[in-house]
Formats: C-alpha cells, sequence, structure tokens
C-alpha cells in the first residue's frame, strides 16, 4: 500500500538547486520531502569528465560551504579559475580578468555537475529531517487550504505548508500552477565535450565570440577543458557528428590555435539553448526555484548561481517567517521572495541576453562598439574589477 507523508516543505527536483536548498532547510528545524523521478549518480569512472559542468562563483562556493557539502567537493574534484579572457573574433577588442587584480586568488571554480549532486546527496544523507523519496513521479498537485497535497503515481499523498518547483526549465510544478512564462528559443545548440590541448590552460577560462556564437574553454584538471561551443543546430550537429580528428581540426581553427592543438577529444552532445522568466515566482503554498523560474543563455556561466541565490533568499525569507511566527506557504511571506529575486534575476537576465544579441549582430556599427566596450573594460581598471566582482558574486 502506498504511505502518505505529511511534511513542513516538499522540494520536487533533486538537482543541484533543489538538493541544495534541501540541504540549507536542514537545520531549520522544518520537516522537508525531496522528489525527483531518477536517483542521482554517486558513482562513477574516474576516467572522463562529466560533459554538462558549471562555473561556481564565489558566492555559490560560500554558499556549498555553509551548507557542508564543499568539502566533499573538493575531496571529488574541483578546478580553479584565477582568470578570464575574452575576445571578439571580429574585431581586436580583449578583456583579461586576473582575480589577483581585485585580491583574490581565483574568480571561480569549473565543477562537473555530477560532482555537485553527488557532494549535496552525500550531505544530505546525513541529515536526519530530510526524507529522499525517488523514484517518485507526481501526477497531480492541489492547494486544500493551507495545505498542498502532492499526489503520487503510486496512489501516495504528500500534503505540505510548501512546495518548491526545482524541476527544471520544462517544470511540472509551473505547469501544474498554470504560471505562465516569458521568453524564447535562441534557434542555437550548445555543443559540449571536454577536450586535452597541446598547452596547458593555465586556469585560465577562454572564450572567443564567433559571428555564429561564444566558444569557451573552461579549465578541469590534468590540462584538460570543458568546451561550451554555442552555434547553430545545423552546425552543432555537424560538428557532433564529425569524426574526432576532424573535429579537433574544427575547434583548433575556431579557437585560433590559442591552446596549441587538440590532443585528445572526449564525446560530445548538443543541447538546445532558451532564454525565459516565469511570469510569477510564487502562488499560495508554492515557490519556483532556478531553471523552474527562470533560464539564460551560457554565454556568462551565471545560469546555476542564480538558482543557488535563490535558494539562499528563499532560506532567508523562510528563517524569518518562522522566527516571527508565520505561516511559510502564505503568499504574504513568499512574495518577499519573489520581490527579491525578480530584481536580481531580471537584471542578470537582461545584461546575457543583451550581450548575447551585441556580440551576434553583423551590423559593421555594432561590432565597432563592442570591440571599442571590450577595450574600454580592460584599459579601465576600476571599471574591470567592478565588472570582475560582480561576476565573482560579490557585488550586486
Amino acid at each position: 500500500m502506498a504511505e502518505d507523508r505529511q511534511v513542513d516543505i516538499a522540494i520536487v527536483g533533486a538537482g543541484m538547486v533543489g538538493a541544495s536548498l534541501a540541504c540549507a532547510l536542514a537545520d531549520s528545524g522544518l520537516s522537508i520531502a525531496l522528489l525527483d523521478t531518477q536517483a542521482p549518480l554517486l558513482e562513477w569512472p574516474q576516467a572522463g569528465f562529466d560533459l554538462r559542468v558549471s562555473a561556481i562563483t564565489r558566492a555559490s562556493e560560500r554558499l556549498f560551504t555553509d551548507i557542508g557539502a564543499w568539502p566533499t567537493m573538493q575531496a571529488q574534484r574541483v578546478s580553479p579559475f584565477r582568470e578570464m579572457h575574452v575576445w571578439d573574433a571580429a574585431g581586436e577588442g580583449t578583456v583579461h580578468f586576473d582575480s589577483a587584480d581585485v585580491g583574490e586568488t581565483h574568480l571561480g571554480h569549473i565543477i562537473e555537475n555530477r560532482v555537485i549532486v553527488a557532494a549535496l546527496h552525500t550531505r544530505l544523507a546525513t541529515r536526519d529531517n530530510v526524507a529522499f523519496l525517488c523514484p517518485h513521479r507526481l501526477v497531480q498537485v492541489r492547494r486544500d487550504g493551507r495545505t498542498t497535497v502532492l499526489y503520487g503515481e503510486d496512489g501516495s499523498q504528500l500534503r505540505c505548508a510548501l512546495v518548491v518547483g526545482a524541476d527544471g526549465g520544462r517544470s511540472w510544478i509551473r505547469r501544474q500552477a498554470a504560471i505562465p512564462v516569458h521568453g524564447w528559443d535562441y534557434d542555437h545548440h550548445a555543443l559540449v565535450t571536454y577536450v586535452r590541448t597541446q598547452r596547458h590552460h593555465a586556469e585560465t577560462a577562454w572564450q572567443r565570440f564567433l559571428p555564429t556564437g561564444p566558444l569557451a574553454f573552461l579549465p578541469l584538471s590534468d590540462g584538460w577543458s570543458s568546451i561550451v561551443w554555442s552555434t547553430s543546430p545545423q552546425q552543432a550537429d555537424a560538428l557532433c557528428a564529425m569524426p574526432d580528428a576532424q573535429f579537433a581540426c574544427e575547434l583548433e581553427a575556431a579557437f585560433e590555435y590559442t591552446l596549441g592543438t587538440v590532443e585528445e577529444t572526449g564525446p560530445r552532445a548538443t543541447y538546445p539553448l532558451r532564454f525565459f522568466d516565469a511570469r510569477r515566482y510564487i502562488a499560495p503554498g508554492l515557490a519556483l526555484v532556478g531553471d523552474a523560474a527562470h533560464t539564460m543563455h551560457p554565454l556568462a556561466g551565471q545560469g546555476v548561481n542564480l538558482g543557488l541565490a535563490d535558494v539562499a533568499s528563499l532560506v532567508a525569507v523562510l528563517h524569518d517567517a518562522l522566527a516571527k511566527g508565520r505561516a511559510i506557504g502564505s503568499e504574504a511571506v513568499l512574495r518577499r521572495y519573489e520581490r527579491w529575486r525578480k530584481a536580481d534575476n531580471l537584471t542578470m537576465l537582461a545584461t546575457v541576453d543583451s550581450f548575447k544579441r551585441v556580440f551576434g549582430s553583423d551590423m559593421q556599427t555594432v561590432k565597432t562598439l563592442r570591440n571599442l566596450g571590450l577595450g574600454l573594460a580592460n584599459r579601465i581598471g576600476p571599471l574591470r574589477n567592478t565588472l570582475m566582482r560582480v561576476a565573482m558574486g560579490m557585488e550586486q
């Protein structure tokens, strides 16, 4: 017989953002249920890397430290990047960021997504107030007074004061709540792989803006680099289907042999790129976090960091509500979270979308202006350092 449960908070989606939220609430005194349809990957062969990686900012690193997951990530595999070099293929504009210029040891870390998820679930396994329900497929969600009821495919019922949708860009929770989104497809795909190059990446994140889209080399351990190449769906498919030697040649040329020749390549995959922001982040008894609330182009590497900032803000709002004896699922409480995150997220989403459009333009005037902008940012130290601190999550 299916088991019925009652908890304070149900988090739907046990990926990086959902599991981080569960960890962050583990000391709140609340009972938590974390749901997913698929179990996380906790072990894998040491050879090779995950195709999906995240550029983790200093702010996100602090969150992982606070919730006790950072040491486990470090014990697995994290790759610091201390510098960042960005340039435009359509001109001579370039900007170079160095963490030493702002008195820091690094700008952030490149971490495989599977390493992040495994560390979070290892941490959750030690927390008595968090129940991980997996595989658990939902078929209906209903609001019953001050309680939200989640109905499982197995006939179970899970009652909670608050349900949090952390179930990604195609969020089932968001669709059940009939929350519309504003956005569009970019008609671009990201090709992802990892390669070993002739020259070491020097713990630097490299990004070249091509006419077809940005190409990033992100530093991994042992001199390997994670590749994120944003381009048309047709070119992405063609690159994915090429023999390894031909792909290596294409990649070397697109990157101007900046790190020399490509000596080894990993498997390749592609995924479509979208932009959207949910019209609302909340409803009575419901909140959205991470990609369930917003998605963006990967060119700035800020996607998961926005989701982790959602986590930090929601946790702060819920702690404040508990201290004041207020209902955690009330719209008045959740509205504070929405106002807090909407403003910050929209600013970042609009900025990254503007960058994508400016660097994707074929207009000569735009090309000239963007190269001038890169050059100015590189020459004006205070401006460059401010941009660096914002990207690190150290300033708004």
